[in-house]
């Protein structure tokens, strides 16, 4: 395996591992920008009252793109480990 090669499976990896967890991250975004302006209206200072609904939206966003997030990731593993002949050269 060559520089270049190694370079690029660790530029996949890194890739893969970013749009697996884009939708997350964005959902997680989202919910804590509403929660907090929620928060900011109502002034309520409650720690449990901006947890809960986040995990809550987390979680719900878990479920939703959990079926996708492993399509990606088993493309991505059937992909290397039919490449491996290859790599080990």
């Amino acid at each position: 395996m060559t520089a270049q090669m190694g370079a690029e499976l660790i530029r996949q990896a890194l890739w893969t591992a970013m749009w697996v967890s884009l939708p997350l991250l964005g959902v997680a975004l989202i919910a804590g920008i509403v929660i907090g302006l929620v928060q900011l209206v109502t002034s309520i200072q409650d720690p449990g009252f901006g947890t809960v609904p986040r995990l809550g939206a987390f979680l719900a966003a878990m479920i939703v793109f959990l079926p996708w997030m492993f399509m990606v990731l088993m493309s991505y593993t059937t992909k290397l480990f039919s490449d491996l002949g290859h790599y080990a050269r």
